[in-house]
């Protein structure tokens, strides 16, 4: 997803994953890309919260396997 940099805080709180989030700024300058993996049924409950913080292009794909 993508997010206003003065938002990636909040957004990282709410959001669980694994370790980290990955945060890669994007070309546009002020806004940062955030990746992570969250359970299917966590993504619908942090939606809402996420687009009240700016999130836009939020991507959802599916996990073939994971190696932890």
């Amino acid at each position: 997803m993508n997010v206003p940099d003065k938002q990636i805080q909040k957004v990282i709180s709410i959001l669980p994953g694994m370790r980290s989030p990955t945060v890669l700024p994007l070309a546009e300058k002020g806004w940062s890309s955030i990746h992570t993996v969250i359970e299917k049924n966590k993504f619908w409950e942090v939606i809402d919260e996420l687009q009240d913080l700016g999130a836009e292009g939020i991507l959802v794909a599916p996990i073939e396997k994971m190696v932890i």
